[in-house]
């Protein structure tokens, strides 16, 4: 099953607190599944790398084998690909870790896309910073958007100051 799957990290403070996105569709693009993945205090490389091994393990979850990744971060993706060397001892150690995951899948192809076009996953990011600060959530929290009833009622501010009603999905 082919997979279609956006990813973001960020950091509020580089480093600070911070949040891996994910969003997985299928084929007709149908949202499966939004995730996000709190830190108490992480860089921004930390979240980037972080949304992909979630993405990863997400995937492995639903069933696909055919996964179709994109990020916003062209750093993650040249050296995921191989184009730039990692020299950072906490991304190598965190590279490893996703290689051996994509050894579950018959392939991974992870593109690079700007901003703009990775919208949804990073609303997942900054939602889920947003919600881990206010609950106070531990370092590594995941976080199943719209699955979660003991936050159904939960709204939170965007940094556009508009409240967003967080809703249940079911898979």
């Amino acid at each position: 099953m082919l997979l279609i799957i956006n990813i973001d990290g960020g950091s509020r403070g580089n480093p600070g607190i911070g949040a891996s996105g994910v969003i997985i569709k299928n084929e007709q693009g149908k949202i499966l599944l939004k995730r996000g993945l709190f830190f108490a205090k992480c860089t921004n490389n930390q979240a980037e790398y972080n949304a992909l091994k979630l993405a990863l393990t997400s995937a492995a979850e639903i069933g696909g084998n055919i996964l179709k990744i994109t990020s916003d971060s062209e750093l993650l993706v040249k050296q995921f690909n191989g184009v730039y060397k990692i020299k950072n001892s906490d991304l190598k150690i965190l590279m490893e870790e996703i290689k051996i995951l994509t050894k579950r899948f018959k392939k991974v192809t992870l593109v690079h896309t700007l901003r703009e076009g990775n919208s949804e996953a990073d609303e997942i990011c900054n939602l889920t910073m947003d919600i881990g600060k206010k609950n106070k959530f531990p370092n590594g929290h995941l976080y199943n958007l719209f699955q979660d009833t003991g936050l159904k009622n939960l709204k939170v501010t965007n940094s556009k100051e508009e409240s967003k009603q967080l809703e249940l999905f079911d898979l």
